[in-house]
């Protein structure tokens, strides 16, 4: 099993989430972060000067059986991507194993 953790674009996460969805991964956690990233520069907006340094992000943890890793990774990198600097990174993680609480099972049965 794997743990996929993505920072992306908060404006990018509706179509990812759809995305995933599509592919049949229905659950996963998320949550707003901050971060720090490589640009320096900052951004121009109806005159008003923004820090493009702090920069506000949607970070994603899901876990998958090993087939379905390659699969939810394009996945992310095709509904988050625009090409600009900022589209955020994806990390991978091995998991040695999962419980549902609920009825005990164990291992992968435990992520259906």
């Amino acid at each position: 099993m794997k743990k996929i953790e993505a920072i992306i674009r908060k404006s990018r996460f509706k179509a990812v989430k759809d995305a995933l969805h599509e592919i049949e991964v229905n659950f996963f956690t998320y949550w707003d972060v901050t971060g720090v990233g490589n640009e320096k520069k900052g951004q121009t907006y109806r005159g008003i000067s923004y820090s493009t340094s702090d920069i506000q992000r949607r970070y994603l943890s899901i876990v998958v059986s090993d087939e379905f890793e390659e699969k939810t990774i394009q996945t992310i990198i095709e509904a988050s991507k625009t090409g600009e600097v900022g589209d955020g990174k994806i990390f991978v993680s091995d998991i040695q194993n999962v419980y549902r609480i609920r009825t005990e099972e164990k291992g992968e049965q435990a992520l259906s």
